[in-house]
């Protein structure tokens, strides 16, 4: 919350930017050498022209097959010659594809997929294309093509059989198990990429023409297996994600017009409608309380290990437990705009925004796989044509290079890590809003946080009423009461609350006016009044010594002091204190521990702001700041050469928020615009999670390191054993394929709980 007194504008909430720089723009480059099983999420989106026409439409198609960026670059490369076609959205996670067109029709869409060996299945209403669903490989193709490998090595090895009897039973081996491989990898050279499946289909076909069936059998065979544990096993990270969508139930208890309650679908269910959830249910939709008390386990939104108490008035949020009692709550949100759907949402955009790591891997394997081709070729060639070795010999090296070739493992090693290490922050309600956040977490040295809301609880309370002119004793905290009650600011609503338990009729309040980041003013009966912060009398001119000495007093005890004023001087004088969260000190402990120094930023006064700084351990604090005095405070800690983070919720903070490194926004559970504007989101107000992210962060980005350094040393090191003629295509298969799994094990480590 910001730290001074500010109006409350309807829709104000709507207003109140957490962050106002962009997740950074997706790379709409293609993908022309990636591993065709990396389940990682690609360039979101891809726009063929400037902007759409008009008449242009959005229709959108499930592809089951396309859930790499091998689909996704043939699928750009084929759509981006249909004329009519502007806009591509590729969202990898659910395998769908958003296509914004001008044709009249989607049937020029699907075709082209269909050429490409997929099925596009529409999800418009009433689309005249129907596609067939996808079927389930059987397994016995796979299991014949093992069986015949091993049987054609064992009997070229006895020689028990003549040749052409193993190169049979290899045949039908490479048939079984290799027939998609050889689809996809021609369709990938009809449209000039040189992926996996291309690679991994010249090499077996070489091996073949040099007469070495058994081992272009067991390569097929150990390719086409390897291919399917990484898919099961990078399965994981998508479950991870996938997870989350499974916790909404699809049904909720709704109070009808005569007075029963019927079981409905919660997708048509409307805002404003009554809810009811039995204990141990879960929540079907956001709402707020209306009758009954209980304990909710809100972990799958805010991370939370303990249950949160819920009464009358307060937020309740989809996919939560219902522990204790009986809740009726009206339903706020519908069942494609809860916390829990926009958290799904975000997640799933978070993983199209590449980190940096990944946009250097990219474009590293663009240049890697075509080098070593070439390399491949000239292995082939040179040295039989002009130093006179053995044709057999070096074309076979050349093949078992072609199967080295593809950065599998290096394309896989960082994607599998971010989408694993933003599944892993969500699960503990720390929403990320991209790989570049999570990457560079770790890098931060110093830490900007508001006061109010963040180190605080921002429920303060009013703890001292002294009048400062008798004739208006009593009127002094009825007109104070009505000033404050036109503000949201926790300290106005603190004063509000004490003339209410206080039972003090409510005044009018004409041509009221925020003084922003100083307090407020109105006319009441005719007479103009001031009420705001110490600031705002020095700027009146109105301050004194004697009530400097008392300012001075009160703030020293770490409360704020608010003044009412009239043009004569200061009439009364009230002082508020916010508690502290328990968990700050913790926080800021292990923020210490991590190297990182901690700055407070608040608009209250300098003595409030080194109290509540040395109750936590913060290590400076300034006080009496506007808006853009954080600003400042926050550009002066750059140009000392520090990665500064800011924490806030958002009011006042933006201008600090958007100009920081990384701007985290707390508790924002409900509320719309943190989850859609922050770089990290921590869905309650724990700031715990602050170093939380932090340590997850230092451990993707270590084992980032570890995935890219264990993929080329493997790498470097076959190509050597390669020259020197030592390897052989099946070891060249568990080579590659076998260093992809480690990457993806080593990636999928972030989801341990």
């Amino acid at each position: 919350m910001s730290d001074s007194l500010h109006s409350h504008k309807p829709g104000a909430e709507h207003e109140h930017s957490h962050k106002l720089k962009p997740v950074p723009k997706h790379d709409h480059g293609g993908h022309g050498d990636s591993c065709c099983s990396s389940k990682a999420a690609a360039p979101a989106l891809v726009k063929l022209s400037e902007s759409p026409t008009p008449g242009a439409r959005l229709s959108s198609f499930r592809i089951e097959a396309m859930d790499c960026p091998t689909e996704q670059t043939l699928i750009q490369n084929k759509l981006s010659k249909l004329t009519g076609v502007q806009q591509l959205e590729f969202n990898l996670i659910n395998r769908v594809l958003g296509v914004t067109h001008d044709l009249p029709g989607i049937e020029p869409i699907v075709e082209a997929i269909k050429s490409l060996g997929m099925y596009a299945e529409p999800m418009d209403q009433g689309a005249e294309t129907p596609t067939p669903e996808p079927r389930k490989k059987p397994w016995w193709p796979l299991a014949l093509s093992g069986v015949g490998a091993l049987l054609a090595e064992v009997i070229h090895f006895t020689g028990s059989a003549p040749n052409w009897v193993v190169a049979v039973i290899a045949l039908v081996s490479i048939l079984s198990g290799g027939l998609g491989t050889y689809k996809k990898g021609w369709i990938a050279l009809k449209n000039r990429n040189l992926n996996i499946n291309a690679l991994m289909s010249i090499a077996v076909t070489g091996a073949v023409l040099i007469g070495q069936w058994p081992e272009a059998a067991m390569v097929m065979f150990l390719f086409t297996v390897a291919e399917l544990i990484e898919a099961r096993s990078l399965d994981r990270a998508r479950n991870a994600i996938g997870g989350l969508m499974q916790m909404t139930p699809d049904t909720a208890t709704v109070l009808q017009a005569d007075g029963t309650w019927l079981e409905q679908d919660v997708k048509t269910i409307g805002l404003g409608t009554r809810v009811r959830v039995r204990p141990g249910e879960r929540i079907g939709l956001d709402g707020e309380v209306l009758s009954g008390r209980s304990t909710i386990d809100q972990a799958p939104i805010t991370g939370e290990s303990l249950p949160v108490e819920k009464t009358v008035g307060d937020k309740v949020f989809a996919g939560t437990i219902n522990q204790a009692g009986s809740l009726e709550y009206a339903v706020t949100a519908a069942a494609d705009n809860s916390t829990l759907a926009r958290i799904i949402h975000a997640v799933e955009q978070a993983q199209g925004a590449r980190a940096p790591t990944q946009r250097f891997v990219d474009s590293f394997s663009k240049i890697y796989t075509p080098a070593v081709f070439v390399l491949a070729l000239a292995v082939a060639v040179i040295p039989p044509m002009f130093l006179g070795a053995l044709w057999f010999d070096w074309i076979y090296r050349a093949l078992v290079l072609l199967v080295v070739a593809c950065p599998c493992a290096l394309v896989i090693s960082t994607p599998v890590t971010i989408v694993s290490g933003l599944a892993a922050a969500a699960r503990k309600g720390i929403l990320v809003k991209g790989g570049i956040y999570l990457e560079g977490g770790y890098k931060l040295d110093y830490l900007a946080l508001d006061k109010t809301g963040t180190i605080t609880h921002g429920k303060p309370v009013q703890t001292d009423y002294l009048s400062l002119d008798p004739t208006v004793d009593e009127l002094a905290p009825a007109i104070a009461a009505a000033l404050a009650g036109r503000s949201d600011h926790p300290v106005s609503l603190a004063i509000a609350k004490a003339a209410v338990d206080k039972q003090i009729a409510p005044l009018i309040v004409d041509n009221f006016e925020a003084l922003g980041g100083r307090g407020v003013r109105g006319e009441i009966n005719g007479q103009l009044y001031h009420l705001g912060n110490h600031r705002l009398v020095e700027d009146l001119g109105l301050c004194s010594p004697a009530l400097e000495e008392k300012l001075f007093a009160l703030e020293k005890q770490g409360k704020s002091v608010v003044l009412l004023l009239d043009s004569s001087g200061p009439l009364a004088l009230f002082a508020v204190a916010d508690t502290v969260k328990a968990t700050s000190r913790e926080a800021i402990r292990q923020l210490h521990d991590l190297g990182i120094k901690t700055l407070m930023l608040t608009g209250d006064n300098v003595h409030t702001a080194q109290a509540i700084a040395a109750q936590v351990g913060i290590d400076e604090a300034k006080g009496d700041l506007l808006p853009g005095d954080k600003l400042q405070a926050v550009d002066a800690l750059y140009a000392q050469g520090h990665r500064v983070g800011m924490v806030g919720d958002g009011i006042n903070d933006a201008p600090a928020l958007a100009r920081s490194e990384i701007g985290f926004a707390m508790a924002a559970a409900g509320t719309d615009t943190a989850i859609e504007t922050a770089d990290v989101a921590l869905m309650d107000d724990d700031l715990r999670k602050i170093p939380a992210f932090i340590r997850l962060s230092w451990q993707t980005s270590s084992i980032l390191k570890q995935n890219i350094a264990l993929a080329l040393v493997i790498k470097a090191i076959f190509l050597g054993v390669t020259f020197a003629g030592v390897a052989t295509m099946w070891m060249a298969v568990f080579a590659d394929m076998g260093v992809s799994l480690l990457v993806v094990f080593n990636g999928l480590r972030l989801l341990r709980k």
